[in-house]
């Protein structure tokens, strides 16, 4: 039971439960206590010990369900459907007595799987495929793909050639017999194969998943299919979690600074030096700050929503986040990103602002007229934008004064650097007064970048 429990935890964590090492041992300690023989309590005693959100506990108890329930071994349909003949036709009981004698008699001569099959014992039957499971290590299925090798594994930890074998010899010898073998033999088959789609479910998941997100990873975010829409907005969330833990924490050790060690010492004098009191060298920061601004025209609307919803999500991170999206002017939709769940936000901005024509010299000209305030020395100005501005005034002016201001000017754009400068494309000229310029055409480029940028604050 031990190891089911170690599978089980597996399969939670396949299921997006995060599971750790002590919360194991806590559920463990739990489950000795409640015991196995009330499935109900069992389920809720893993809901109190594992799962910590509602999303969790929903996929906790589906991962508990599935794991929990084993496939029902199929039965003899043909042999069933013939009893049932034999009963409404009012043929002789006896008869069909001494017929299951002489198959008794026969079967005393075929293996043990034939043997167990002919019994139709489901306890032992699903004991069995439980046991060659094992022994063939299901667990570690990972893809559809490998169904039928662990199939095929099963079965033949089951005895199935032995199985074969008794079906050709009987089949001269006792035809109706080797026809319920055979029947038994297909019914074997379903069940070991519903056992082997479920253990896919259960510990695939997780695999299926990771080369789900890795494809998404490396995929243009301008050509995201409407059916992957959703699976992306969960993917950049992902994202935005992962950059909290790896630099909200260092930034919490880093407050008290390092010792100062010619401090304790003086300060400690009075007690021969032993270190009651401690000083402390304390690094200034600068508060950080994010000004990003976005355009949401037509060609990079899509890759907009992410980055918008990535930078909000960072708050734990960067204390002062301001957003601003444009198409031909340009507005402050801070409070709309922050107020409203994303699918909302991104159609109101949308409904405001966006899929117009790019002007990028009306719209700089906009945020220096009522935001340009919002910059200091201590900020950070992203752009994220094609820099496409349809043969306008690029107003190139306006954004070398945002680079004076600011700490620093990044500039994001989704184009591949083969088109910048191409067309109407205002990349060279911008590129000038930017600290730094990347690609970000895709999720990694996006989680990369925003990584660089939010490190310089740790």
């Amino acid at each position: 039971m031990r190891e089911n429990l170690h599978r089980f935890f597996r399969a939670a964590r396949g299921a997006g439960v995060r599971v750790s090492p002590a919360e194991s041992i806590d559920a463990m300690r739990a489950v000795a206590q409640v015991g196995f023989a009330d499935r109900d309590i069992l389920r809720d005693t893993f809901l109190l010990t594992l799962a910590k959100t509602q999303d969790e506990k929903r996929s906790l108890g589906e991962c508990f369900d599935l794991f929990f329930s084993q496939p029902e071994p199929q039965q003899e349909t043909a042999e069933q459907n013939k009893t049932d003949d034999s009963r409404e036709s009012g043929a002789n009981p006896s008869a069909d007595e001494h017929g299951d004698a002489a198959g008794d008699a026969a079967s005393e001569n075929v293996g043990p799987l034939a043997q167990m099959l002919l019994s139709q014992d489901r306890a032992a039957i699903s004991t069995a495929i439980a046991n060659a499971s094992g022994a063939a290590s299901l667990p570690d299925i990972r893809y559809f793909t490998q169904r039928g090798i662990f199939q095929t594994r099963i079965l033949d930890a089951m005895g199935i050639q032995r199985l074969r074998d008794d079906i050709d010899e009987q089949t001269t010898r006792n035809p109706a017999l080797a026809e319920r073998l055979q029947e038994a033999l297909n019914g074997l088959r379903g069940t070991v194969r519903d056992t082997v789609s479920q253990a896919l479910l259960l510990y695939g998941r997780e695999e299926t998943e990771n080369l789900r997100n890795e494809i998404l990873r490396n995929a243009p975010l301008a050509r995201i299919e409407p059916r992957q829409v959703e699976q992306m907005r969960a993917l950049i969330r992902q994202i935005a979690r992962r950059l909290r833990e790896r630099y909200s924490k260092p930034r919490k050790r880093q407050r008290r600074g390092h010792l100062d060690v010619r401090r304790t010492l003086r300060r400690n004098a009075a007690w021969g030096g032993v270190p009651f009191l401690t000083a402390w060298k304390r690094k200034h920061r600068d508060r950080p700050k994010i000004v990003a601004l976005c355009d949401v025209s037509g060609s990079v609307a899509r890759v907009s929503d992410f980055f918008l919803l990535l930078i909000h999500s960072l708050h734990e991170v960067v204390d002062d986040v301001r957003s601003f999206a444009f198409s031909g002017h340009l507005i402050e939709v801070s409070d709309i990103l922050e107020s409203k769940s994303p699918e909302e936000a991104m159609k109101e901005i949308m409904s405001k602002v966006g899929f117009g024509s790019s002007d990028y010299g009306n719209s700089l000209a906009d945020f220096e007229d009522n935001w340009m305030s919002a910059i200091t020395p201590q900020t950070t100005v992203i752009v994220l934008g094609d820099a496409r501005s349809n043969n306008l005034d690029p107003r190139a002016d306006i954004l070398r004064r945002i680079g004076e201001r600011s700490k620093r000017l990044v500039w994001l754009n989704p184009e591949g650097r083969m088109v910048w400068g191409f067309g109407d494309s205002e990349m060279p000229r911008y590129a000038t007064f930017c600290t730094v310029v990347r690609q970000c055409a895709t999720a990694q480029q996006l989680e990369r970048a925003v990584s660089d940028i939010v490190a310089i604050y740790q």
